[in-house]
């Protein structure tokens, strides 16, 4: 942690604090559920995996640019993930297929576009 991260960390109310411990607390609840790794989060959203840890600990404020990028990746909407929106019923587990698509959505283009083709080559052969 840096001198200004401290800075930025000690300058939080308590209202904030709490609101950092918890957003983290559902980012790493979140992760676990769909079977992601820090590491594997942070490629996705495009940070390290470093950050990851700190977010989940509240050690950082997470970005709000980041938010809709976390909530796509942990397959929720960016209301859950801050704590506004509650949904009355728990939500069972993301099917392993959304999961397997919202993995290959992270990927590079490239190997979007390798993944694509081999899944049109085994859906041509099927039909």
């Amino acid at each position: 942690m840096t001198p200004f991260t401290h800075l930025i960390v000690a300058t939080m109310s308590k209202e904030e604090k709490r609101f950092f411990r918890e957003l983290g607390e559902r980012i790493a609840r979140l992760r676990k559920e769909q079977n992601l790794t820090q590491a594997q989060l942070a490629e996705a959203i495009g940070t390290t995996q470093q950050q990851v840890a700190s977010y989940e600990v509240a050690r950082l404020r997470v970005p709000v640019s980041m938010l809709p990028r976390l909530a796509r990746v942990l397959g929720t909407s960016v209301e859950v993930l801050v704590g506004e929106d509650q949904p009355t019923a728990k939500r069972g587990p993301t099917p392993k297929l959304l999961q397997q698509l919202e993995r290959i959505s992270a990927l590079p283009k490239a190997k979007q576009r390798f993944v694509l083709e081999m899944l049109d080559t085994v859906l041509s052969k099927t039909s």
